[in-house]
């Protein structure tokens, strides 16, 4: 008989959405630029320093520290995440305010960024359990809720920094996103033991195609330390640093790049900008969603033959609207890859310890953070032009491609060797 449980499922993803929400605003982090150069004389790389050290953090302490989530629990987890960010971002005010520049970095960058790495994969691995009919688009909501964080924060900052100044502005925030994220994490919870939701036959669990939907079917049930002896995780993480380098690389140069290709006027490169933001979010479910019917490592291998084509077209196009098409859909695959990544390591390897293996996985997030921008940047103090980095971004977008490949034939002799009653882990 299934178990029965006295959560509600959609309101564990409503608090998975304010936990990533809150942790998101780091994405409306170009709103403090000018303020912080204006009050405190900062020069724009070293307000820009607090951003990418943020980023970094995420990164490796989402490694470190997801492990974590799978031994106390995502309440437990998420409220120091709430703690660290909230009282990370409350500190930087109070860094503000005293014109501590190291003060900032350690509490904006380090801190809060602790926080961020630990909030983004808290409410993960808890949604793919409570959602095995629909793990891809349980996941992206949560993950669309991170994309969508800049569209609150962004006006709420701005206005609050003209009311009661830059230091306070990231006081009350910071006591927002702890409200927020505490309030979240307090009804985050694993589903017990045995539950299946009332949508999915109990007996039927293990069915590929049932419901219209791909039901779960792991590959296999792995802790973090096995997950990380198998071919099939390093090919995943190769995977995401090249979709997330493709991504950031246009996003870290999309108004300036629009313009000197386009010939378009500088607000006009800013719309474009700022619509980005919104396929970056749309493609995080809309992807996610699609995934759960064709499966992850087909929607993947659309990933990079969709980037492929449109990087190779990108430099033949000048018309501003054809030109932006193309960076949507790149972009879309950009936030689709992060939504898509939880539920695909829970198809690899289980959710015992989803939340370390997502960690681990999330590092490629923070090299790629530096590979993309550092690529096209290089390029054009080389050249003068863009168009050599997309053309090596095609080449790179290609090797993700048959990386692709590769991890379905690796899933393929995992599952013969189940079939022949060995173990598909390396001796």
């Amino acid at each position: 008989m299934p178990v029965e449980s006295d959560k509600n499922r959609w309101l564990i993803a409503v608090s998975a959405v304010l936990i990533h929400l809150s942790i998101g605003s780091v994405y409306a982090y170009s709103v403090y630029q000018l303020p912080l150069q204006q009050s405190q004389n900062w020069s724009i790389g070293g307000v820009t320093f607090a951003f990418t050290v943020a980023i970094f953090t995420l990164g490796i302490s989402a490694a470190f520290l997801g492990k974590y989530v799978d031994t106390h629990g995502p309440r437990a987890t998420g409220s120091v995440a709430a703690l660290l960010f909230g009282g990370g971002t409350f500190l930087a005010g109070v860094s503000v305010h005293l014109s501590s520049y190291p003060a900032f970095i350690a509490t904006y960058g380090v801190l809060a960024g602790i926080g961020l790495g630990l909030g983004y994969v808290t409410p993960i691995s808890t949604l793919v359990e409570w959602f095995p009919d629909r793990r891809g688009m349980a996941t992206g909501i949560a993950v669309l809720g991170f994309g969508a964080g800049a569209l609150v924060t962004g006006p709420a900052a701005n206005y609050l920094i003209g009311i009661v100044g830059t230091p306070a502005t990231f006081a009350v925030l910071g006591v927002g996103y702890f409200l927020a994220m505490a309030t979240g994490a307090s009804y985050l919870e694993k589903p017990p033991k045995g539950w299946v939701p009332e949508t999915v036959d109990p007996d039927e669990i293990e069915d590929v195609g049932a419901y219209g939907i791909t039901v779960s079917s792991d590959l296999e049930e792995l802790t973090a330390r096995e997950a990380l002896r198998t071919p099939q995780f390093y090919l995943v993480w190769l995977i995401i640093f090249i979709n997330v380098s493709a991504g950031i690389m246009l996003l870290s140069v999309a108004s300036s790049m629009t313009q000197t290709i386009t010939g378009v006027t500088a607000a006009a490169a800013a719309t474009v900008v700022g619509l980005l933001g919104v396929f970056n979010g749309a493609g995080r479910i809309v992807w996610a969603s699609f995934s759960d019917y064709i499966g992850r490592t087909r929607t993947y291998a659309v990933f990079f033959l969709v980037q492929i084509v449109a990087f190779l077209l990108l430099p033949r196009v000048t018309t501003i609207w054809l030109f932006a098409g193309l960076m949507f859909l790149i972009i879309s695959c950009y936030g689709g890859g992060f939504a898509c990544l939880p539920a695909y390591l829970g198809d690899l390897f289980g959710t015992s310890e989803l939340g370390a293996i997502h960690g681990y996985t999330l590092t490629a997030w923070s090299l790629a953070g530096a590979a993309g921008p550092t690529l096209v940047s290089q390029v054009v103090e080389l050249t003068g032009s863009y168009e050599l980095s997309f053309y090596l971004m095609s080449l790179l977008l290609f090797v993700g491609l048959v990386c692709v490949g590769l991890l379905h034939r690796q899933i393929g002799r995992v599952r013969s060797a189940q079939r022949h009653g060995s173990k598909g882990l390396p001796h």
